[in-house]
């Protein structure tokens, strides 16, 4: 019997193991708890970093589902909330085409700084808003000149959805050993006031060549799959399409948790758009 958590599965012994090492010594802090365990359980990036961000969300799950109790934390947790300022308030609309806009900057979101205004412009224009993403992630703030028109984030794919997994053809354990390689576009903004045509299919052209090498410089792989999910029937997702991302079917609707066979969540689409030529064989590999 076993247990999944942040895509990991948990055997019943490897919960008496983090249990142990909760009870063995009171002092230790929850961080200090999240290293330990990745070190007894041989819980390693790719780059052999420990996922001590990963299992520290894992075991507050395992928490919340009444399987271990851990120590109290150590310092209050910051306020979450998205405060909302004049310097994400609505800017004049510029109509330019997108070529006149050029040439764009991509600004990675390296410091808090950039975080709260990222976070904030999201919260405010995006239909999403604000939620942290999940795993290994970058963000970016797009500049035309001095005028932030565009924000995007990519996290951690989807752990299985039926028309990736169909496409690339892997078997359950080749995509729990590579599901890594693949990035999920979980949010694209353009801002409101900006109306330029061929604009977000410019972007997103652009950012297929740039995050890569990013990726890299951040946690010590390539990614070889781009994923996105646009939700029906809210958007069609053509700058997607414009941009040569690949159509691949729908989801059911069904969300983490939904029962099987009813609809809890919006139906999406779900896009791809390959990396490397090579990405199948590196995903099965």
């Amino acid at each position: 019997m076993s247990v999944r958590y942040c895509g990991r599965d948990f055997t019943e012994q490897e919960m008496e193991q983090i249990r142990h090492l909760i009870a063995e010594d009171k002092t230790r802090s929850r961080a200090e708890l999240s290293r330990l365990t990745c070190q007894i359980l041989n819980w390693l990036k790719p780059d052999g970093g420990l996922k001590d961000m990963s299992a520290r969300v894992a075991m507050l799950r395992m928490q919340e589902d009444g399987l271990l109790q851990l120590p109290e934390p150590r310092c209050k947790r910051p306020d979450p909330s998205v405060h909302l300022t004049k310097q994400s308030d609505p800017k004049d609309t510029i109509e330019e085409g997108a070529g006149q806009l050029r040439p764009l900057k991509f600004e990675r979101v390296v410091n808090k700084t950039q975080s709260r205004l990222w976070n904030e412009y999201i919260h405010r224009y995006h239909y999403l808003g604000h939620k942290l993403l999940p795993g290994a992630q970058l963000r970016y703030i797009v500049y035309s000149q001095d005028n932030i028109i565009a924000l995007l984030g990519f996290g951690a794919a989807a752990w299985q959805t039926a028309p990736r997994d169909q496409y690339i053809g892997w078997t359950h354990e080749q995509r729990k050993k590579n599901l890594h390689l693949i990035v999920n576009n979980a949010r694209f903004l353009i801002l409101p006031w900006i109306k330029s045509h061929n604009l977000a299919s410019m972007i997103l052209s652009r950012i297929s060549k740039i995050l890569p090498e990013h990726w890299h410089e951040q946690y010590g792989y390539h990614p070889v799959l781009l994923e996105t999910f646009v939700e029906k029937p809210r958007f069609e997702g053509t700058c997607y399409k414009a941009a040569n991302w690949e159509l691949l079917g729908q989801t059911k609707g069904r969300g983490k948790l939904g029962p099987s066979g009813k609809q809890s969540v919006p139906i999406k689409d779900l896009l791809v758009y390959p990396l490397t030529k090579h990405f199948r064989s590196l995903l099965n590999a």
